[in-house]
């Protein structure tokens, strides 16, 4: 792979936006990465540099947030699950198209992220799913994050109505993250996609802590409201992109 040629460069322009955006909210950098690079490379080359990556800022942020992780939520609930459907994602990934995956991955999201904001502007009160409902979207977030690496957008819709207040809910999905991609990059090591993808990797670990930097002041400068707005305005868009019926140019 050729790390300094222009859609390598837009990638690290689109990883910078990301990062930015998980570093304020907890989760979103992998899906809009990959939405925004698949356009340009293949997604098979963009993630194992993008996990990796997400495994630099995910261990920055939990190492300086870990005081505000939910511990119950995290053990006896999310992790047991998106670790099952991680693995089951990632044993779909050769059996299913990319872009049938990326349409209706995309189409799914521009659904629930489209819910929360019209709940949002409405004023709907958010109304607790129930054990199995959400556990049931708790395995399929896992089964996204083996497909893509991004459960992000599922888990947030399966966790809905446990009220976590913001700091936990960010620093708990942080904690996700890094035990879900440290998980994937083991994988991608022993698939042998790992080794190819260190160069790119090792260039755009600067662009990842300028992110983390600027995402940290934006957290500690959004209230609740504006914070839940931006998640779900960002997540439509990324959504649309991926649902987006034209073929990949890459």
């Amino acid at each position: 792979m050729e790390f300094m040629t222009f859609p390598w460069l837009l990638l690290g322009v689109f990883i910078f936006f990301a990062f930015t955006t998980e570093a304020m909210s907890g989760f979103g950098s992998i899906v809009i990465v990959l939405s925004l690079g698949a356009l340009f490379l293949p997604i098979s080359d963009i993630l194992p540099v993008l996990v990796p990556l997400n495994i630099v800022m995910s261990a920055t942020l939990s190492w300086r947030h870990h005081q505000h992780v939910h511990w119950p939520t995290l053990w006896r609930l999310i992790l047991p699950l998106m670790v099952l459907g991680t693995l089951t994602g990632y044993g779909l990934r050769p059996w299913l198209g990319d872009q049938l995956l990326k349409n209706t991955f995309g189409l799914l999201v521009v659904w629930f992220s489209s819910r929360e904001l019209w709940r949002m502007w409405k004023g709907i009160k958010i109304a607790p799913h129930g054990a199995w409902w959400s556990r049931c979207w708790m395995f399929m977030a896992g089964i996204s994050h083996g497909l893509f690496a991004s459960g992000g957008p599922l888990l947030v819709y399966a966790l809905g109505g446990l009220f976590l207040e913001k700091k936990a809910f960010r620093a708990t999905l942080i904690l996700v993250w890094l035990s879900l991609n440290s998980l994937l990059t083991l994988v991608f090591l022993l698939d042998g996609t790992l080794l190819p993808a260190v160069p790119s990797i090792g260039l755009l670990v600067p662009v990842v802590i300028a992110a983390i930097v600027f995402g940290e002041w934006l957290h500690h400068r959004v209230n609740e409201e504006r914070f839940r707005q931006v998640v779900f305005v960002v997540l439509w868009c990324t959504g649309l992109t991926l649902a987006w019926p034209g073929r990949m140019l890459s």
